[in-house]
């Protein structure tokens, strides 16, 4: 069985949080590490988002303005040499460019670890400024980047990696008087790889995927950016770009089909998946969680989904009182603040008292009308729309209990 950090990947308002609580409660043999690649896709120099690209205040007052890929796993490659499994839970699309946009390699990560004394450049390019490789989860230690990164989630002591500072890849650069933003970068892709992240670093995790119908995530994350909470999240308009199922679709697609997981699909022995990949077996089975089966039975569902990834599964985990509990996950959840206010105050996962009745897309629409108002309703109705289909495809491979 694998000991590789888990890595569980999701969209927004997935439930996610709560999820993750549940590991929360096993710290003296698991390591969670929540959402560290959020601060490389919205603040630093390699940001993907264009949410804060004209908020340089912001992105220096979130802490994690010099922020990049290969400093996010450095702090992974930090959590992991405590010697507890590490359990990663991040939203997925922080990894993939928005909009479709055709993906290429994080400039911090294109010198890769392909073991202990090699090392390599990413398809023959050598990195700028210095890069000295990017980390090796699981112990494998590397050269810090640019000199040495103290703090939270790497924000580095000084330089700002590959040069951006100084204008490389156009980051705080002057294009014909123009200032441009760090994407696209200006580095090699690989094939088929819808991520910055480089296929040999993605090997290294064991990937498990946790998904929710876009009816009740769309209007959540909506919720969040609007008054009052926008004032706490600092989200202060909804974007459906960051719905986040298009590209979870695209990397589980990818995953599977470079035999990083599958074909085998966790608590589905009728469910062939061997035709849609390699037909490499590998030891991580296709392992996809929906949130309101987590919610409608947790036991059997956190059970199943320990078994397929590796971790000891017990009935306490599914209880986090004491004070103790609640301050780690006040702490953890502290930098995406009101966003995780359910989860926070929560006190374990227990089953709903009955299953969430079903509704009719004329009812959705009257009750997202009543909350919010007719154009925000027919915003979170185009959204949902354009999202079911990448929903319903990672759903036929959810776990059943």
């Amino acid at each position: 069985m694998s000991d590789k950090p888990i890595f569980v990947a999701t969209h927004p308002r997935a439930c996610s949080t709560a999820f993750e609580r549940v590991f929360m409660t096993q710290r003296d043999t698991i390591q969670c590490v929540h959402e560290p690649f959020g601060d490389a896709f919205y603040y630093g120099p390699e940001r993907l988002s264009g949410r804060f690209a004209h908020d340089e205040q912001a992105r220096l007052e979130s802490g994690f303005s010099k922020s990049t890929y290969s400093t996010v796993l450095e702090r992974i490659d930090r959590e992991a040499s405590e010697g507890k499994r590490v359990f990663i839970k991040d939203i997925d699309h922080y990894l993939l460019p928005p909009s479709g946009k055709p993906a290429s390699v994080a400039p911090s990560l294109r010198r890769i670890k392909r073991g202990v004394g090699t090392e390599e450049a990413l398809n023959g390019h050598h990195s700028a400024n210095g890069v000295n490789g990017t980390a090796h989860v699981n112990g494998h230690s590397t050269a810090p980047v640019n000199g040495a990164t103290n703090g939270v989630n790497g924000t580095s002591n000084g330089a700002v990696t590959n040069g951006a500072a100084n204008g490389v890849n156009g980051h705080h650069g002057d294009t014909n008087g123009a200032s441009k933003e760090p994407y696209p970068y200006d580095t090699p892709a690989e094939p088929r790889n819808p991520t910055v992240m480089p296929r040999a670093i993605q090997e290294q995790f064991h990937f498990a995927f946790l998904i929710r119908d876009p009816h009740y995530s769309v209007p959540s994350y909506f919720r969040c950016t609007i008054p009052p909470l926008d004032e706490v999240t600092g989200f202060y308009d909804y974007d459906p770009l960051e719905a986040g199922y298009d590209e979870l679709r695209r990397h589980f697609d990818y995953l599977r089909g470079e035999g990083l997981v599958g074909p085998r699909v966790a608590s589905r022995p009728d469910l062939n998946a061997e035709a849609e990949s390699t037909g490499q077996t590998t030891v991580h089975e296709i392992c996809v969680i929906d949130a309101d089966d987590m919610l409608d039975t947790p036991p059997p569902t956190i059970e199943a989904f320990c078994r397929s990834v590796g971790l000891p599964y017990s009935p306490a985990m599914l209880r986090w009182d004491t004070e103790e509990d609640h301050a780690f996950a006040k702490a953890a959840f502290e930098k995406w603040r009101g966003f995780h206010n359910d989860a926070i105050e929560s006190k374990g996962l227990e089953a709903r008292t009955q299953k969430r009745p079903a509704k009719t897309e004329e009812e959705f629409d009257a009750e997202w009308q009543k909350k919010y108002g007719e154009k925000a309703a027919a915003l979170i109705r185009k959204t949902v729309d354009d999202n079911m289909a990448d929903y319903l495809h990672l759903k036929q491979f959810a776990v059943k209990v």
